[in-house]
């Protein structure tokens, strides 16, 4: 295929096989403005697909970090009301989110750590609803990427600018399975793959999981009563299936906020809100983070540990095999959509509803009373190595190995 070729089946993938886009649907879709022409093939293959109207929300982040360095504190502590309004509203409708993302992972270096937390806080509060139905399937969404040339120049330092794009790009295309032809039923037994160790897991029904690498990792976390182990597309309340990340190699469940207990290592940087965050370690004690410390970015981590009470305990475990399409192109992308599919990683803050039995009917109380945790923050860090060792443990104190060398053993 021709990169044009390339880009119009990602257009479609994204809007057939991501969001499934179907009759009579609003199609919720965040843009950066340099992903324009993007953008247009993604609102013309909705409409092809039957969508109902398409609503275009682009976005500039150096339009955001001026805004940052220049406006006042105050402005970041809340959200205009009609920016609330019609995404609370799309989501009651029961619309498609399509997020394109396209970061720089250093715009927000030297911005005021209050702002950006500011921020993050009224956003989450703002859209609540809308976050709230998502999380309970009540619309379907997903991620895609699209690279920059300040993405491709920190992933490809070593090469020129048009170079590095093309280097991005390729990479993109190879992870979202876009060498040739076929893709779909590419993607259809990756989703297949996925179902199948999320089964296993599942039957196991375990109680905990302990982690051991070269790293220094030494860690254990209990895992919520009745979890599920989900992975590949998932199902919207109105029973229609959909993808919510492209590429994806993750299966995931949630863990009891109250149990987790040693040190965990990132194997990974963190690009979180446009600061990288590096060589960095956290220190478990009844769940929640007791000693922390990195070699870049501590003011950063602070930050997000500190945003609420939940962003220093757990909301996901998900496990990704060292041996994966991602991991074995040995590129850091600085970029936690792909960056999680190709380790191990474990995420500060909020759980997913739909991780639980039963759990899109709980309340927050509910919720909170089985396990789970609650946070403005979502934030996957990796700990996945080489030679990382993950062993079960199930109700009845059997010891199950799950990992071995960095990989599954089923």
């Amino acid at each position: 295929m021709t990169f044009e070729e390339k880009l119009q089946e990602y257009a479609r993938l994204t809007v057939r096989t991501c969001g499934n886009v179907t009759q009579g649907k609003y199609v919720l879709l965040s843009c950066p403005v340099h992903a324009a022409h993007f953008g247009r093939m993604i609102s013309r293959k909705a409409f092809e697909a039957g969508a109902k109207d398409v609503i275009m929300l682009y976005y500039d982040e150096k339009f955001s970090r001026i805004r940052f360095l220049n406006a006042a504190l105050d402005i970041f502590k809340s959200v205009p009301e009609w920016q609330a309004l019609q995404r609370n509203y799309y989501a009651r409708e029961g619309c498609v989110s399509i997020t394109v993302l396209s970061e720089d992972p250093d715009i927000f270096e030297g911005v005021d750590d209050e702002k950006l937390m500011a921020n993050a806080i009224a956003r989450k509060k703002a859209f609540k609803e809308f976050y709230d139905i998502m999380d309970k399937g009540g619309l379907r969404w997903t991620l895609v990427a699209y690279p920059c040339e300040k993405w491709a120049m920190k992933v490809f330092p070593e090469c020129s600018k048009e170079t590095a794009m093309e280097k991005l790009w390729d990479a993109i295309f190879a992870t979202c399975r876009l060498t040739d032809t076929n893709t779909s039923e590419k993607w259809e037994s990756q989703d297949r793959l996925l179902k199948r160790r999320a089964d296993i897991l599942n039957k196991y029904a375990l109680k905990e999981l302990h982690y051991k690498n070269s790293l220094g990792t030494d860690f254990t976390l209990g895992l919520a009563k009745g979890h599920i182990w989900a992975g590949g597309s998932e199902v919207s309340t109105d029973d229609v299936k959909f993808m919510p990340n492209m590429p994806t190699e993750e299966i995931f469940t949630m863990p009891d906020r109250l149990k987790a207990e040693g040190i965990v290592y990132a194997s990974m940087p963190l690009s979180y809100q446009g600061t990288l965050i590096d060589g960095f370690y956290l220190r478990f004690q009844n769940g929640e983070v007791v000693d922390f410390d990195a070699q870049k970015g501590k003011n950063a981590l602070t930050r997000l540990l500190d945003t609420d009470e939940g962003s220093r305990r757990l909301g996901e475990a998900a496990l990704i095999p060292h041996d994966s399409p991602i991991s074995n192109l040995g590129i850091l992308f600085y970029n936690t959509l792909f960056d999680e599919n190709a380790s191990c990683h474990l995420a500060l803050g909020e759980c997913y509803a739909t991780n639980i039995r039963n759990g899109v009917n709980m309340s927050e109380k509910e919720l909170l009373d089985n396990g789970g945790n609650r946070s403005v923050n979502h934030v996957d860090f990796m700990i996945g190595t080489k030679d990382l060792q993950i062993t079960g443990t199930t109700k009845e104190g059997t010891k199950v190995p799950i990992f071995v060398n960095g990989n599954f053993v089923f």
